[in-house]
C-alpha cells in the first residue's frame, strides 16, 4: 500500500522533522499536536485550558484533511507535564469525543517541546 502524508494549513506545520498525519489503506497516524496556534506558530496563552481546546482544534484540523472526523478515531494518547490538569483534560476531551469514546492513555511525561502542557496524537480508522 502507498503512503499519503496529510498536511493542511489549518494546523501548525510541523516543527521538526515529521508529517503532520500520514495515511496507508484505511488507517491514519496523526503526529503529536500541542497548544500551537497555526497562524502565528506561537503557544497559545491561557494555560492548560486554553492549551487542551487548541491542541483538540490541532488534530480535528488535520484528522478533517485527511478526509475523516474525529468520531472516526480510534486512539488518543495523551501526554502531559501535570497528571493534576487529568480531571480538567477529560472533561474538554469529552466535548471533541462523543460516545462511544475511542481508546486512550495518559502519560505524565517530564517535559514537551516549546514548554507546552499537553501533547496529543492520535490514530483514525476509516
Amino acid at each position: 500500500m502507498a503512503k499519503q502524508i496529510i498536511s493542511t494549513s489549518a494546523a501548525p506545520s510541523a516543527i521538526g522533522t515529521y508529517s503532520q498525519a500520514t495515511r496507508v489503506g484505511n488507517t491514519i497516524w496523526v503526529s503529536g499536536q500541542i497548544g500551537l496556534d497555526p497562524v502565528t506558530m506561537t503557544m497559545v496563552a491561557g494555560g492548560v485550558e486554553a492549551e487542551t481546546r487548541r491542541v483538540f482544534e490541532n488534530l480535528k484540523a488535520v484528522v478533517a484533511a485527511a478526509g475523516a472526523r474525529l468520531d472516526d478515531v480510534v486512539k488518543v494518547n495523551l501526554y502531559l507535564t501535570d497528571l493534576g490538569h487529568f480531571a480538567l483534560v477529560n472533561r474538554i476531551m469529552a466535548e471533541y469525543f462523543l460516545e462511544p469514546h475511542p481508546a486512550r492513555a495518559a502519560v505524565g511525561v517530564a517535559s514537551l517541546p516549546r514548554g507546552a502542557l499537553i501533547e496529543a496524537e492520535c490514530i483514525v480508522a476509516l
